[in-house]
């Protein structure tokens, strides 16, 4: 080595030993000119032996390192080398730092073999805990006791551009943990995830295992989303696993299902049970009034059948909007179920109910167009107003429905308001309703009515009437329980036993020798049920009795429900014999041309056309009821006068040319064997019971 290159290399001593590094100089030849001590233990050498010579004769382990690559780039290129070396035959790892000067290369070489190994060690601990969040199906995060974010598991990374699409910057490794997961939350809600991780953190180590949990919201441009996050401390070095579960789906469930425990399915009213709470708690306000309002559509079942349930369904659903476009602010719709519609009226006295009741009525007064069909539709209304110190909503709302009861009964397209008497008649009809759930068949008589011939005086047959011998009201006529039957499904059940019932007793009859036809009134219910020929025929099969000595009666009304399956099932019965009559004629919808198209062969002509053709007649003669019967001979159709109760009425149904006749006047209703006494003493007194009514022999 030149003495001017020892001289330009030189370092000062001092500096070289207060470094604790490893420090050398080498020159372009790739020789020592310089150390210090540090290297001397380093190497295990004096410097003597090591200056002036080359340093891969020194250390001819470092040949074809990387150690030598980056210090010949440094060399070459003048740029300063920094790196982290692991000299194999030692097993340790060295920081070497390189800088060029005019005459070679300064070396700082430290060791950091522990450091190393320990980043190591955490750099594997961390990617073993990467690799268990992994295993989390749901996003989760490490956060250090910083409060950064130090891993994140793979379902975490993937909602990175979902996050991104709501308009938020996802959490990454290094950011601040809260800051993050605050964007769109609530204060609140971001306070209560901030508490609950830092009581995570300053619980005492060694304790039970302790978690946090909340469940929050989050509102971005995607819309909102609900998440519960899940907490627990490492409790080696204090970092937290939080996991972020999305629980949207079942939020949204819930609100659906609280949505529907509440609302009704088809018309998105509130039902039954929300209609009540909004009732009680309007009722828990003593300072107001309020009304309910039970609306109950007309014929609904008819429209129903005929139209189909989809027309049906629509107009449900076009009711129920209407009837919220019409009511005030602050009141309330709902359905009960069926065709039944409640309208909650706040701070409502009687006249204010009553004024709702009449406009919710005229808003009727337009046709629905359901699906394309213009249906047009009345309600019955029945209004009920709270009185002071009314808390139960139930009682209300009973006392709505047994208004709008009243209102249908009435004739429905009526508006009846509550009073006291309403309560007990609806409490009649759910103690008749009860006892007919309950099997009261064993209590039900059958009366009859004879029928006879006008001509002859002579009788042809008998009209079973139905009482019910009730435990503790006594006899009761079919007006106090019929209604009900119908409404409960119970009279069905009820019309098949008195099939059996009078086909058994007119068999029996005629087995005496007394020839008797039998008529039974049919409801409109036989018909939609469609049981109405099958029921016939075995009550007829199983009493034995000749169909020709069955006659089914049925109203108008009844036809006019559904005339195309009433006609479809009588043109059955009349096939194998039955007889069939249109039962108090005059009081219904149709005229005798309307009901040409029926199988009928009698036609009823009710009492209230006989008391009008009285007082209508011209010189004490029956116009008007000559003008019904001769059509009705015309068409091949016998007529039966009902209500004869007076002589004058007996004379101007023979008048006007009746073939039959039954009423006070002639004949009482009255018990199986008083009939075969009655028929016993008209034989007796010479067959002709008009005669002997006129004459008084027979009361």
């Amino acid at each position: 080595m030149h003495p001017s290159d020892r001289a330009g290399a030189a370092a000062p001593p001092n500096l070289l030993a207060s470094v604790p590094d490893a420090v050398c100089h080498i020159d372009r030849e790739w020789r020592f000119t310089w150390l210090n001590a540090a290297l001397e233990d380093l190497l295990g050498r004096p410097a003597d032996t090591l200056l002036g010579q080359k340093v891969l004769d020194c250390i001819p382990d470092l040949r074809d390192t990387e150690f030598v690559a980056e210090l010949r780039g440094a060399l070459d290129d003048g740029h300063p080398r920094v790196f982290e070396y692991l000299h194999r035959p030692r097993d340790r790892w060295f920081e070497v730092r390189a800088s060029a000067d005019s005459t070679g290369l300064v070396v700082f070489i430290r060791d950091v073999d522990s450091r190393h190994r320990a980043h190591a060690a955490q750099a594997h601990a961390l990617r073993q805990t990467t690799a268990v969040l992994d295993a989390y199906p749901t996003p989760t995060v490490l956060v250090d006791r910083g409060g950064r974010v130090r891993s994140v598991n793979r379902s975490w990374a993937d909602t990175a551009d979902v996050v991104r699409a709501g308009g938020w910057e996802p959490a990454e490794v290094g950011d601040d943990y809260l800051a993050r997961i605050g964007q769109g939350l609530t204060p609140d809600d971001l306070a209560r995830i901030a508490g609950g991780l830092a009581e995570l953190r300053a619980a005492p180590p060694g304790g039970p295992t302790r978690t946090f949990s909340c469940e929050y919201s989050i509102e971005s441009s995607s819309g909102r989303t609900w998440w519960r996050m899940q907490a627990a401390r490492v409790e080696e070095d204090g970092q937290l696993v939080a996991t972020h579960i999305d629980i949207t789906e079942r939020v949204r469930d819930q609100e659906r299902l609280a949505w529907q425990a509440h609302h009704d399915d088809l018309t998105g009213l509130a039902n039954r049970a929300r209609l009540l709470e909004l009732v009680g708690e309007a009722l828990a306000d003593e300072r107001s009034r309020t009304a309910l309002l039970f609306l109950d559509i007309d014929g609904f079942k008819t429209i129903n059948d005929s139209l189909g349930s989809e027309v049906g369904d629509e107009l449900l659903r076009q009711v129920g909007a209407r009837l919220a476009a019409q009511i005030r602010p602050g009141d309330a719709v709902g359905r009960l179920g069926g065709d039944q519609f409640v309208v909650l009226a706040r701070s409502c006295d009687t006249p204010e109910a009553a004024s709702l009741a009449f406009r919710l009525q005229r808003s009727f007064a337009r046709p629905f167009i359901a699906l394309g069909v213009s249906v047009p539709v009345s309600a019955s209304i029945g209004v009920a107003v709270a009185q002071p110190g009314l808390r139960h909503a139930h009682q209300l709302l009973s006392d709505a429905d047994a208004a709008s009861y009243a209102a249908k009964a009435a004739g429905r397209d009526r508006v009846h308001l509550f009073s006291p008497g309403l309560r007990d008649a609806a409490r009649w009809r759910m103690d008749v309703a009860t006892r007919l759930r309950d099997g009261a068949l064993d209590q039900f008589v059958v009366h009859y009515q004879p029928v006879v011939r006008l001509d002859t005086g002579e009788v042809e047959g008998v009209e079973a009437l139905l009482r019910w011998q009730h435990p503790e009201r006594g006899l009761l006529s079919p007006d106090a329980f019929l209604s009900v039957a119908e409404e409960t499904g119970q009279l069905i059940p009820i019309t098949r036993w008195l099939l059996h019932e009078t086909t058994r007793q007119a068999a029996e009859w005629a087995a005496q020798g007394l020839s008797l036809r039998m008529a039974v009134n049919i409801s409109a219910r036989h018909f939609s049920a469609e049981t109405l020929v099958r029921d016939v025929r075995t009550a007829l099969h199983e009493s034995g009795l000749a169909p020709e000595q069955l006659m089914l009666e049925l109203t108008e009304t009844s036809v006019a429900e559904d005339p195309t399956r009433a006609e479809d099932q009588l043109a059955v019965l009349r096939g194998f014999g039955v007889r069939v009559a249109i039962d108090d004629f005059g009081t219904g919808w149709s005229s005798l041309a309307q009901l040409m198209a029926l199988p009928i062969g009698t036609l009823k002509i009710d009492r209230s056309l006989i008391t009008a053709a009285e007082r209508l007649a011209s010189g004490g003669t029956g116009a008007v009821l000559g003008a019904i019967v001769e059509l009705a001979h015309t068409l091949g159709i016998r007529s039966v006068a009902e209500g004869v109760e007076t002589a004058e009425h007996l004379r101007m149904v023979r008048e006007a040319g009746c073939d039959s006749a039954q009423g006070y006047l002639l004949a009482h209703p009255m018990s199986a064997e008083d009939v075969e006494r009655w028929a016993d003493r008209v034989r007796a007194g010479g067959g002709d019971s008009c005669a002997l009514a006129l004459a008084g022999r027979l009361r």
